[in-house]
């Protein structure tokens, strides 16, 4: 698959060289010369591109807005760089706001100056372990030298749900159960008189059919708009910015309270850069984020997944108008009810279902989270040429806050279970079952909280200088620590306050040289210091070194290639410590405890002597033994890189390769390095050790075609990775070779190979056996017997395909610009290939009294047993059939149409006379319109949760 991959996209690649080598002689430069030479942010600095010598890809997201109106800070930037799919070469960066560590969510677009990606671990080993996996670098808008300008924007447009799950009405439902119960050998759950009643529809509140898709509870759209001022302006002695924005989305969700469901948030960020003295500067930045969200009780969503459609008689509402008249007990209930809903219902329950999510969201009352986050950083440079020329000084200094807490009321309420019968010829309730009872407490208490605080200091020396003309020398000594405290009560999803705050500290040297911006030479380096380790291992060197060599300023290379404006040949070799995957504290402790409580050590032993009550006593366990040996895990890397700028500047093409080597990843070692006895039937004497090893290896690449036909300008990007994993060693033991891990990818995926449907009794008795318990049956799933020992068991499993959990092994993005006069049309788009993905979650899983898909309309039965897709239907879980394999495999091959805008400069003569506007553009945009896919319609549903969204925006953006 990867090379026929390779194939296509190599041809493809080879026309868009044509293509732009032909262009490229239409027009004498298609990019500007300076832009070479532009500095980007890099570790710790800036630096410019033309001597960027590591893995490093940087977007203009200043620019990018101007045709790209976009709102969270890391929008499709897999459309831009190769390499990055939300992970980095298939790992977690650590995210840096202004070089702070932060979180994506605190920053927006239209705050963002540019966002730099460091790949590579010559390019983060000055971050030391937190960067070790790769880094992000957003930084945010800052004043400049300009009189006073105010940009303001506005955006408003719909949200359009794209498809909802499909299940069968209730009349089918209770049909296809009753097969399922024949299947299984039961009686029938529903009666032939309750299925005709329940499909005519003309007492839905005794047969009920619910839809909870329908326009009852769910609205066709929702809406967001925004409003964003930018203020910036200032002089050689100071500079300011300031950023306002304020945006305000609302819910497709209509029943009871949810219909008030809304999340509001005002955003302010400002900073002053003054110049004190000719040779000290100072900054300081303040944020602060105000975010409430109002929404009901109840989650609706997984309702819509798990509420049946006749759910045994379970309405949502029982009509006032069908109570018996003449019995005055019913009469009572009405009178005294607290929750009459729009005056004609009261609230439906059963005995096992006496709350629900609908009654939750109608009755039980509401939730308001409150968020609140400031970030505050100052910061000082200093030249210290006067010293020595190329000595500058500077420091950095942040602290972070953010805050949730929940407000609101929580009701009780009554719901009734009503109790039908038909009286000449009418059906009306002749009695109801309570249960719970009304309140009326509407007092707003103070729900769960959370904390978050992050402190960053930052000092350094820099020293850059140039000596006869051509000999360029810079370096980079510093000290770089932050903490990260989490705090919350034990109520919130997080369990409650870590006990221990995340640390970083290290200190990281670089020195770099260059002969006429020809020949480079870099190293770079940090000593990085762990808390999670043993005393004398908690410190190690984390080194790298890269050289580069611009060939294209070579006299015999410019005469052999005129077309070559810049090519830059670079490779790098480095070894990064971290702790990132030590998950915990103290692992290389021994543990031990006595606490019989649920999860704790400790065990109650009857013949124990000394016991409290003289029958036995709780006894001290081992947890784990101890490993003082315990150390880093280490990311080894090799990477060559190429970038170039050819056809005057009109093609541009970046790649690297990599091989990273993770050596070191935590095992307890209970399969190949200890003895049995370790692992005990009570209590383990097992350590953690650093052992297993993963392989990556890949190619990202970035090509980009800019270029001019008469007064159409356009720009292409094409931007990939090729991304291959590999388990090099693991800790384990299998009877069969084709089951281990090792020389696996670490995405396997594992599980048993499908030889479609038992057709009858006789299929099933001469087929090897399938221990997953229950009666196998004509219509259930045929395991292949793969190690041919009769048995079908985790001893079949073998490796499927990849997942692409982390990145797929093809991924790629595109970017297109088209301007022409006024008009600008802009698109983004994504996509991968060659991961696999199983059809296992409830939808397709259907058994026991689970809510039945349309999927199952393709069931096995005797008369469907040569064309079935699905199998037989039973009331059991079907552990047999609901099994990881190829029958629910499925390719998850996907291009997505990210986004499509349409931008109008407004003609700047419209403003000659205007003292206030000096220009204006318009724009309209649709967001996550299309997914081209064999499984389309599967990979655009949702189950279980809130739909996947089209957004259709229409914005103004003016210049005052």
């Amino acid at each position: 698959m990867m090379k026929k991959d390779i194939k296509a996209w190599g041809i493809l690649l080879t026309l868009l060289w044509k293509v732009a080598g032909l262009q490229a002689q239409e027009v004498a430069s298609s990019r500007p010369n300076s832009a070479l030479d532009s500095t980007i942010h890099v570790a710790f600095g800036k630096m410019p591109k033309r001597d960027i010598l590591g893995a490093v890809s940087h977007v203009d997201v200043a620019s990018l807005m101007e045709k790209n109106y976009a709102t969270h800070s890391l929008d499709n930037l897999q459309s831009f760089i190769g390499g990055y799919t939300g992970s980095v070469w298939g790992q977690t960066p650590l995210i840096l706001i202004d070089g702070i560590p932060r979180r994506a969510e605190d920053v927006r677009m239209v705050e963002i100056e540019s966002i730099t990606i460091l790949k590579d671990a010559s390019s983060v080993a000055l971050y030391g372990s937190a960067g070790s996996k790769g880094a992000v670098l957003i930084n945010t808008r800052r004043g400049s030298i300009k009189p006073l300008s105010i940009d303001i924007r506005a955006n408003t447009g719909l949200l359009v749900p794209k498809r909802y799950p499909s299940y069968l009405n209730a009349a089918e439902y209770m049909t296809l159960y009753n097969e399922a119960s024949r299947n299984d050998g039961l009686t029938e759950r529903y009666s032939a008189e309750a299925i005709y009643n329940t499909s005519l529809g003309s007492n839905p509140y005794r047969y009920p059919d619910l839809n909870l898709f329908s326009d009852e509870y769910i609205k066709k759209y929702a809406s967001r708009s925004d409003v964003t001022a930018e203020i910036s302006g200032g002089n050689d002695r100071a500079r300011y910015y300031t950023n306002l924005g304020m945006t305000h989305v609302n819910d497709i969700l209509k029943l009871g309270e949810a219909k008030n469901n809304k999340d509001m948030s005002f955003n302010i960020r400002t900073n002053v850069d003054v110049n004190l003295t000719k040779w000290l500067k100072a900054s300081t930045d303040a944020v602060a984020i105000i975010s409430d969200n109002n929404y009901a009780r109840g989650n609706f969503w997984a309702a819509t997944a798990n509420l049946r459609p006749n759910h045994d008689g379970f309405a949502p509402f029982v009509p006032i108008d069908r109570l018996d008249l003449s019995n005055p007990d019913l009469q009572a209930i009405v009178q005294n009810s607290n929750h009459i809903i729009d005056g004609k219902y009261l609230l439906g329950g059963l005995s096992n279902l006496q709350t629900n999510d609908l009654s939750q969201m109608i009755a039980s009352g509401y939730i308001k989270n409150k968020n609140r986050t400031f970030l505050f950083n100052v910061g000082a440079d200093a030249d210290l040429s006067g010293l020595t020329p190329g000595l500058s000084f500077s420091t950095r200094y942040s602290m972070d806050y953010t805050t949730r807490y929940t407000e609101g009321y929580n009701v009780p309420y009554a719901t009734y279970q009503p109790h039908w019968q038909t009286i000449d010829g009418s059906e009306i309730i002749t009695s109801l079952t309570k249960f719970g009872n009304d309140g009326n407490s509407t007092n707003e208490f103070i729900g769960t909280a959370l904390y978050y605080q992050t402190m960053s200091i930052t000092s350094q020396f820099n020293y850059e200088r140039t000596f006869n003309e051509h000999h360029h020398i810079h370096g980079t000594l510093l000290g770089w620590g932050y903490m990260r405290q989490f705090s919350s009560d034990v109520d919130t999803n997080q369990g409650g306050s870590d006990y221990q705050p995340f640390r970083n500290t290290n200190v990281g040297i670089q020195l770099g040289y260059h002969y006429k911006q020809r020949y480079y030479l870099d190293a770079s380096g940090a000593v990085v210091h762990s808390a999670k380790l043993p005393m004398d291992n908690r410190r190690a060197l984390s080194p790298s070194v890269t050289v580069g060599w611009r060939i294209s300023e070579e006299t015999f290379f410019k005469n052999q290639a005129s077309f070559v404006n810049d090519l830059k040949l670079t490779a790098s070799y480095a070894s990064l410590k971290q702790d990132l995957d030590i998950t915990d504290y103290y692992l290389y402790r021994e543990n031990y405890g006595n606490s019989t409580a649920e999860g704790a050590l400790g065990a109650w032993y009857q013949w124990r002597d000394g016991g409290t009550t003289g029958g036995g006593g709780a006894t001290v366990l081992a947890g784990r033994g101890a490993n003082p040996n315990l150390s880093f895990v280490e990311r080894r890397e090799f990477r060559v890189g190429l970038d170039t700028w050819l056809w005057n500047n009109s093609l541009q093409l970046n790649a690297n390769y990599f091989r990273q080597h993770t050596n070191g990843l935590l095992t307890r070692g209970n399969a190949t390095i200890f003895p049995s006895y370790f692992l005990q039937g009570n209590g383990e004497f097992l350590p953690w050790l650093n052992f297993n090893n993963d392989l990556r290896t890949g190619v990202d690449f970035s090509l980009n075609i800019i270029s001019k036909i008469g007064q159409l300008g356009y720009s292409l990007g094409f931007v990939g990775m090729f991304y291959d994993t590999k388990a090099t060693q693991r800790d384990e033991v299998y009877e069969n070779s084709y089951q281990y891990r090792t020389g696996r990818p670490i995405d396997a995926s594992w599980g048993y190979i499908a030889e479609g449907l038992f057709q009858n009794e006789d299929d099933i008795r001469t087929h090897a056996r399938q221990n997953f318990g229950g009666e196998l049956k004509p219509g259930d799933i045929k395991y292949r017997d793969v190690n041919g020992d009769g048995i079908i068991d985790t001893r079949d499993q073998v490796d499927l395909g990849r997942n692409g959990f982390a990145a797929n092994p093809f991924s790629y993005g595109l970017n297109l610009t088209v301007k022409w006069k006024n008009f600008t049309i802009f698109a983004l788009g994504s996509g991968h290939t060659g991961g696999l993905g199983f059809k296992n979650n409830p939808y397709f899983w259907v058994g026991g009294l689970t809510k039945y898909s349309t999927v199952v309309l393709d069931r096995w039965t005797e008369e469907t047993a040569s064309t079935a897709t699905y199998p037989r239907l039973t009331t059991t879980g079907s552990s047999n059939n609901f099994q990881n394999s190829t029958y629910w495999s499925f390719k998850t091959n996907r291009f997505n149409l990210n986004r499509v805008q349409l931008t109008y400069d407004l003609p700047e003569s419209l403003f000659d006379r205007s003292d206030v506007i000096n220009r204006m553009n318009i724009y309209v945009n649709g967001d996550n319109l299309l997914v081209l896919s064999n499984e389309r319609k599967m990979l655009e549903t949702n189950f279980g949760s809130a739909p996947q969204m089209r957004f259709y925006n229409l914005g103004v953006k003016a210049f005052f």
